[in-house]
């Protein structure tokens, strides 16, 4: 037995030494690599002829490693935030890690995105324009053409592929946005989830926003349940989970580089932000906007973020004068922005604690720290008053300043999903005059960058003017890392890469322009960009359902951008000639990059049988769930909106049982199917502004049954009401009305769910969400 012990030791001993002999026995072929073709092709294995391995000699273990040298890669991506709201770009939000950044390395103020999120975040991870992408929007409203279907194609492969292929450690945190919404489910396909797109960690939410206070997260492609802390706040959370994956790949592999795509949902809405930091800026906007968008332009001018002749732009009539406002809503309004400075500075503050971490672990000097202030301009969603609920708009209900300020106290906290005034946004982007969606506008898509790295950067505080793009990042990553653009991919012949690298810039402050043509389009807002002139047209307002004039009688506009920074002063009419080079050149370019044809329809393309998008649903008008069935989209959940339909139930239960049975949404508008101590109940929360609660009288006998809610639609219209009815075994146990629905959508966080109630709950369930009975199935009929 003693001797089997021995044995059994001496083995271990033998395995455990085994990596390191290996380890040892590796060898780099580096000079031999060739990198235009992914994956990099492994040698042809040697034959051998000898029987013993103790007579022969095997072959050095062949491996991929990144170039010598290779600096760490760091892209931080902001949401919804314009060229004028930071400090370091003279906004009024105190953002002190971007200023010391800013100070320590060089600072972009012409550098641009897409417009809109999905678009701008796929050109950036690829180097592809958006419609090459096929992004031409959101995920949600892509349709059949292409330039527009969603689905990256197979000919891009995104740079986190790519680094990954070429011996780079890579993970994503935080907002991603650029998974189709019919492919995220058990189902699949899912190629284009973050850990199929290149990145071997993902922590963070698929969809266009979260509740920073209760979000819906993934690790990987697993969904994960919100941290039980009252001081949770994800910004926080997705920080935590970045430096810990940084200092675990640093410990084991410090000599493999690492890419990390760090996206906060901030300061998309809903703004939600510790208090202490809301706080902060309590009476700093009593000013108002107006003035505001000056003091701006003139930090802008004294910090040399623009030229000392830029001007404000006009700033859209639809913004009402500060001024000639009441009383409340210049309360209500200040708050507001009070609250969006507050989730700025906040996000400022974590994105130090992640370039903390770096410095900790002695790598910032050979770390590439790109700062991006956002994905495109500041947002104008919120229209022209802002919202306590963001999905009030969505759903086509008007929240009132009265309506509001019943919240004030509360604005930015878990009980809110607020988002703010339209005439914020337009101050958000100063010098600009638009904002968010408006692709022709710079206030839409011109986004303040900051790029920092000692060992390749060689100024400090300086300003650079070249003309650069989102779609230059991914180039710029190749050619520090010294990877090249692949050539084939799996076999599959690559397209040449469409943005341009910005190196040449990093310590040549006046070199001379490279990027100098570049299309912009969003839903038909659209311009051309060459040399410094700027065609464009005004096609429709960020804030705006519906365009100002059809696409074939939009009023193009011209501007020399290299004289006027803000594009203030039309000069068409004196440049007839130069303004039709521009028209055919956009065409020429919308035609190259599958721009063509444009859709500038907006709530229509949320539809997806209008539009042919895939829909899970299709035309399925019963579907059986299960428990455990949770975190299901809207596009992979039976719509019951605007319709008759009735849920059926088979349970078996104990006394006095709790838990939901079906679910969807959450505190800000939704319908939840449950048991609270033994008696069935279904509610209707509209919007989170009034409960509708349909219950039996009498407590469930323990064992099993079947419950149904049958709900009978008025019709008539969108969002109509109807009575709903409870019955337990064929017998009725409760009826009532519910007096309006919410006709377009609950929510692209707060999702279905089958035997508990994950993110935000739909209502006070009295202990745990989670069904404690059994729970064999549930039928969801719908009746045209």
């Amino acid at each position: 037995m003693k001797k089997l012990k021995t044995t059994v030791v001496l083995s271990l001993i033998g395995f455990c030494l085994f990596p390191a002999v290996i380890a040892a026995q590796e060898q780099s072929s580096e000079s031999t690599y060739d990198r235009t073709s992914l994956p990099i092709r492994e040698p042809e294995r040697q034959i051998y002829t000898e029987l013993d391995a103790r007579n022969a000699k095997a072959p050095a273990r062949w491996a991929v490693t990144a170039p010598k040298g290779a600096p760490n890669i760091v892209v931080v991506l902001i949401d919804d935030m314009g060229f004028g709201a930071s400090s370091r770009f003279g906004g009024p939000i105190n953002m002190p890690v971007l200023e010391k950044l800013g100070n320590d390395g060089i600072s972009y103020n012409r550098f641009h995105t897409t417009a809109l999120c999905s678009p701008t975040r796929t050109a950036l991870l690829t180097g592809y324009n958006h419609h090459s992408n096929n992004a031409s929007s959101i995920m949600e409203t892509a349709t059949a053409f292409p330039g527009a279907t969603g689905v990256r194609p197979q000919t891009i492969t995104p740079m986190a592929e790519v680094l990954r292929q070429n011996g780079f450690s890579t993970a994503a945190f935080g907002k991603y946005h650029e998974t189709p919404p019919w492919e995220i489910s058990i189902s699949g396909p899912l190629d284009r989830w973050p850990t199929h797109s290149g990145f071997d960690k993902f922590y963070g939410f698929i969809g266009g926003e979260t509740n920073q206070w209760s979000p819906i997260i993934y690790d990987g492609t697993t969904l994960m349940e919100t941290p039980k802390d009252p001081n949770y706040h994800f910004t926080t959370d997705m920080t935590n989970q970045a430096i810990n994956w940084m200092r675990f790949q640093q410990a084991l592999t410090p000599d493999k580089p690492f890419f990390v795509y760090f996206a906060t949902g901030a300061a998309h809405a809903p703004h939600h932000a510790p208090k202490e930091y809301i706080d902060k800026y309590k009476g700093k906007f009593d000013q108002g906007w107006d003035k505001v968008r000056a003091e701006t332009l003139e930090r802008q001018k004294k910090l040399g973020i623009v030229p000392q002749n830029a001007q404000l732009a006009p700033k859209p009539q639809d913004i009402k004068e500060w001024e000639k406002l009441s009383a409340d809503e210049k309360k209500m309004f200040a708050r507001q922005m009070e609250t969006y400075a507050g989730f700025g500075e906040h996000t400022d503050h974590e994105i130090g604690r992640l370039y903390a971490a770096i410095e900790d672990l002695g790598i910032a000097d050979n770390t590439v720290f790109i700062y991006i202030v956002g994905d495109n301009g500041a947002s104008a969603e919120g229209t022209m008053n802002g919202v306590f609920n963001e999905y009030t708009y969505f759903n086509g209900v008007t929240e009132t300043i009265q309506d509001m300020l019943k919240h004030y106290d509360e604005w930015g906290g878990p009980n809110t999903y607020p988002h703010y005034a339209a005439g914020w946004a337009v101050a958000m982007d100063a010098p600009f005059a638009y904002t968010k969606q408006v692709a022709s506008d710079f206030g839409g898509t011109r986004n303040g960058m900051v790029i920092h790295w000692p060992k390749g950067i060689k100024g400090k505080g300086e300003i650079r003017s070249q003309f650069t793009h989102v779609t230059d990042i991914a180039p710029t990553v190749y050619e520090i890392t010294k990877i090249p653009a692949p050539k084939s991919v799996n076999g599959i012949k690559q397209d040449p890469i469409e943005g341009t690298s910005m190196v040449y810039s990093f310590n040549d402050s006046p070199a001379k322009e490279k990027h100098t043509v570049q299309y912009f389009e969003m839903f038909g807002n659209r311009a051309m960009y060459k040399d410094g002139w700027y065609a464009r047209t005004i096609h429709r307002a960020g804030w705006s359902n519906k365009p100002i004039r059809s696409l074939q009688d939009d009023i193009w506009e011209l501007y020399n951008s290299n004289e006027d920074f803000s594009l203030s002063n039309n000069v068409a009419a004196k440049n007839p000639e130069k303004l039709k080079e521009l028209q055919t050149l956009f065409m020429s370019e919308a035609e190259k990059y599958h721009v063509l044809p444009i859709d500038d329809r907006l709530l229509e393309r949320t539809n997806a049988k209008l539009v042919n998008r895939p829909d899970l649903m299709g035309e399925r008008t019963s579907v059986t769930y299960g428990e455990g069935m949770k975190g299901m989209q809207t596009d992979v959940f039976i719509n019951t909106k605007n319709t008759s339909y009735t849920i059926t139930a088979k349970v078996d239960v104990a006394a006095n049982s709790n838990g939901v049975i079906v679910c969807q949404g959450g505190k800000f508008g939704g319908f939840s199917f449950y048991i609270k101590a033994g008696k069935p109940i279904f509610t209707y929360n509209f919007l989170g502004l009034q409960s509708f609660n349909i219950a039996s009288a009498q407590a469930l006998k323990p064992g099993k049954h079947t419950i149904v809610y049958d709900f009978k639609y008025d019709g008539g219209g969108l969002g109509k009401g109807g009575t709903g009815t409870l019955t337990v075994d064929g017998t009725k146990a409760g009826e009532g009305r519910i007096d309006k629905t919410e006709f377009a959508i609950f929510s692209v966080d707060d999702l279905a769910d089958v035997g508990t109630d994950d993110g935000t709950p739909v209502t006070n369930y009295g202990g745990s969400a989670h069904f404690n009975g059994k729970l064999d199935k549930v039928t969801i009929e719908t009746k045209k």
